[in-house]
């Protein structure tokens, strides 16, 4: 995907679920909603931070994902962060391992 299409494209990810009909979510309004999305973005980010990553909204449709030698990535749901982030670093990123999360705590 371009990177057009992926701003045009909209986050259809069940975390930016609108409520409505048969859909459960605390996202009940505009400001419950981006409260939610800049939570997940700073998350990220701690996880993305050891990488020397980082992960940004942009327009509240779209992901972007730089690295500290300017590459980025544009995507549009949390969904491809994994993905992106593995291709970026070019290295696994599995942000469960328990190596990976025993680091995290020791640098809180």
């Amino acid at each position: 995907m371009c990177s057009l299409c992926g701003v045009l494209g909209c986050d259809d990810h069940w975390t930016s679920a609108v409520a409505r009909p048969g859909v459960y979510t605390r996202n009940t309004d505009r400001l419950n909603r981006r409260r939610e999305a800049a939570n997940r973005v700073k998350l990220a980010n701690a996880l993305l931070e050891p990488r020397r990553l980082k992960l940004a909204e942009w327009q509240g449709t779209s992901y972007v994902l730089s690295s500290a030698t300017g590459h980025t990535r544009i995507f549009e749901s949390l969904a491809h962060l994994w993905p992106e982030a593995e291709a970026m670093s070019g290295r696994d990123f599995d942000p469960l391992d328990p190596d990976f999360l025993d680091r995290l705590r020791k640098r809180t």
